[in-house]
Formats: C-alpha cells, sequence, structure tokens
C-alpha cells in the first residue's frame, strides 16, 4: 500500500494524532479540490475506517491522482506516519501491573528515581 493511504488510514484509527492528519487533508484538498474523488474518498473512509472497499478506493483515487508524485504531501504523509510509529511505540511499550501496596515504583524510559523510607 502507499505511504498517503497508509497514512490516511492509520491516522483514522488515533484520534491523538488528529493535527498532523487534519494538515495532510487540508493539503489534499487544496491540491486537488474539495469535490475532488480523492477527498471524497478520504471522507467516506473516515465514515467507515474499517471498510476495506473504502480502503481500496482510497488507493485508488490516491494513484488516479498520482498524489505520491507530489513531494510536499508524501512529506505530510510520512510525517504523519512517523508520529503514529512513535505514539505506537510509546504506548504499547510498557505494561506494569501491581498485586499489592507498591512505594517509589517508576516505570519508562531513561528515568532516574531516589527513595527514602522511613
Amino acid at each position: 500500500m502507499d505511504t498517503i493511504t497508509t497514512a490516511i488510514i492509520a491516522a483514522l484509527s488515533k484520534n491523538a494524532i488528529k493535527d498532523s492528519y487534519n494538515v495532510l487533508k487540508a493539503a489534499l484538498k487544496k491540491k486537488f479540490g474539495e469535490k475532488s474523488d480523492l477527498v471524497d474518498a478520504v471522507d467516506k473512509l473516515e465514515k467507515k475506517p474499517d471498510s476495506e472497499g473504502r480502503k481500496a478506493m482510497l488507493q485508488e483515487e490516491v494513484e488516479i491522482a498520482k498524489v505520491n508524485d507530489d513531494p510536499d504531501i508524501v512529506k505530510l504523509a510520512e510525517e504523519l506516519l512517523k508520529q503514529l510509529n512513535s505514539e505506537e511505540s510509546t504506548t504499547s511499550k510498557f505494561k506494569t501491573e501491581f498485586q499489592a501496596e507498591v512505594k517509589g515504583a517508576q516505570v519508562g524510559d531513561r528515568n532516574t528515581q531516589t527513595n527514602t523510607f522511613s
């Protein structure tokens, strides 16, 4: 699957990345028009993000419009994917469960902790 389609599909499943997604969508509207088949395909996918048919329709419209030939839009999609990948690795990296009272627990990377108990 191409970069543009992958970025849009991935972003629709992550609410925290909305700003970058909206920048990409605005760039598509500006270049191809708000009434274009491409933007229409994005809008339809937003309504049913799990639809394989709508994902395929978006990919087809991306190919027809040759969106991947536009370096600025590709860059926006790549940045969006980078954010998505970064968020994914951060949110799914640690799973901590405590079964008893805990004093001084710390979860994360590159942390420093000093505990003094009396």
